[in-house]
């Protein structure tokens, strides 16, 4: 992995992090970049970038004030995905994350083929949400 890709992963988690970049320009300038999808994990508060050849870059990322609820609250983690997609009055990406939390999601991961994130609960329940291919 170049210096210039990991340049690229810290400034789109940054651009995410100060709603300084919509999800679908983040998705284009990590694709442009060579990244094949990437990882939050909101217990630990960091970001994993992954390229196809197995190289990666583990960032870290803004903390959660929320704790990570025992179940998933797949109603609750919906509610807070239609929000980031729909970009709503107040809509911020830290806040999603808080949401996320509340609603039982430990971590997510994002794949660029096969357009989809999957979020993950602490005891392995899942919510599969599609988007359109980069």
């Amino acid at each position: 992995m170049t210096d210039d890709q990991k340049s690229v992963a810290r400034a789109c988690l940054d651009a995410a992090e100060q709603d300084a970049m919509p999800f679908p320009e983040i998705v284009a300038t990590l694709i442009g970049a060579g990244f094949e999808g990437y990882a939050i994990d909101l217990r630990r508060s960091t970001a994993i970038y992954y390229l196809p050849d197995g190289a990666s870059v583990e960032l870290a990322a803004r903390r959660v004030d929320s704790p990570v609820a025992p179940a998933l609250d797949s109603a609750g983690l919906l509610a807070a995905i239609r929000e980031a997609q729909q970009q709503v009055p107040g809509y911020s990406y830290l806040g999603f994350c808080e949401k996320a939390a509340v609603a039982g999601c430990a971590s997510y991961h994002v794949s660029f083929s096969g357009a989809r994130a999957l979020y993950i609960g602490r005891t392995g329940e899942t919510h599969v949400e599609h988007f359109p291919a980069p």
